[in-house]
């Protein structure tokens, strides 16, 4: 890619979509701010130049949240179809919570983009987060003391509800966006909330330009996360061997759980990772907060240290225990409602 002062050329905007050719229709989540104005630009351009391709679908999701929006979202259509791209606004409605607003909205988000990726038969939904958010994320969540997965911030790919999530321009920084819908003569919204101290991400953002003077900025930020997605998808692989002899070692065997010995023998990362997945299978409370499997884990150790004891607890609706050399992890009865 280009320096980023410069606009991205015809040439990159096809090596930044080369993996999505064969896909029927993609769903481009589209705010009206900067990035993702570019990034529909970008793959209209790139769309315009294959002699078969798949259907671009922008959708706009309307949070309620600012007087603008509705505005912005008008202006998002207009744009879409100058490009001769179908337009979608979904609104975000109900009752807003009154605490972390950033994480439910976005929750909402994805979940209206993905209805529609499901409406149009589209396989794959891009959105338009760049180095600058990769960045951003790293600092959020080394702040919150996340483990090597969280670390390793936002994959280029995921999947939700049986959709392909890609984020095609997590190379890229805001200025080279910015560049390209200059050149082009694009107009783009400026979402205030981008810059409101009252939410952790921007003032962050805030930060990012002493922390360039450190040598800490985006690029470097950016190339630590890929780093450390390296190292966890590695671990990963270690811990998809573990959980196997796990079950091998406990084939033909009718008692429940895994051999606690055994266990506590595997290097404590594995451990953790192999709790952790068994509670997030069979709990039925959402997935289990990394802190609390490590206390967890430690009172494990402790047990099967001795040799002696025995340990029941509950975790995200999950029971753990240990008894007679067993670890077991099974569903934990619902809890029952409090009556006046």
């Amino acid at each position: 890619m280009s320096d980023d002062q410069s606009a991205i050329s015809a040439r990159d905007a096809k090596c930044l979509f080369a993996g999505l050719v064969t896909a029927p229709a993609i769903v481009l989540a589209v705010s009206g701010g900067p990035d993702s104005v570019a990034l529909m630009w970008l793959a209209a351009r790139w769309r315009r130049a294959l002699a078969r391709g798949p259907r671009l679908i922008p959708v706009t999701v309307d949070h309620g949240l600012r007087a603008e929006a509705a505005r912005e979202a008008r202006d998002v259509k207009r744009l879409a179809r100058s490009l001769d791209l179908p337009h979608r606004t979904l609104r975000w409605t109900g009752p807003k919570p009154k605490t972390g607003l950033p994480a439910a909205a976005r929750e909402a988000r994805y979940r209206l983009l993905a209805q529609a990726a499901r409406k149009d038969g589209a396989t794959h939904i891009l959105t338009a987060h760049t180095r600058d958010d990769q960045a951003e994320t790293l600092l959020m969540r080394m702040l919150r003391g996340s483990g090597i997965a969280g670390l390793s911030a936002m994959a280029r790919e995921t999947e939700r509800e049986g959709i392909r999530l890609a984020r095609p321009l997590l190379d890229v920084s805001k200025a080279q966006l910015v560049a390209t819908l200059k050149k082009a003569r694009i107009e783009f919204a400026d979402d205030p909330t981008n810059r409101d101290p009252a939410f952790t991400r921007p003032r962050l953002r805030a930060l990012m330009p002493v922390l360039a003077e450190e040598g800490g900025d985006a690029r470097n930020l950016s190339r630590l996360a890929a780093r450390l997605a390296r190292a966890n998808a590695a671990v990963e692989v270690l811990a998809d061997a573990a959980e196997r002899y796990l079950a091998l070692r406990d084939r033909g065997t009718s008692r429940p759980g895994f051999d606690a010995v055994v266990f506590a023998a595997m290097p404590e990362e594995i451990r953790l990772r192999l709790l952790k997945r068994a509670i997030d299978r069979t709990g039925h409370e959402g997935r289990a907060e990394l802190g609390k499997v490590e206390s967890l884990l430690a009172a494990l150790d402790r047990i099967v240290g001795e040799r002696e004891g025995k340990l029941k607890q509950t975790l995200a609706g999950a029971v753990i225990s240990v008894a007679g050399g067993r670890i077991r992890v099974e569903p934990a009865p619902p809890r029952r409602t409090r009556t006046r």
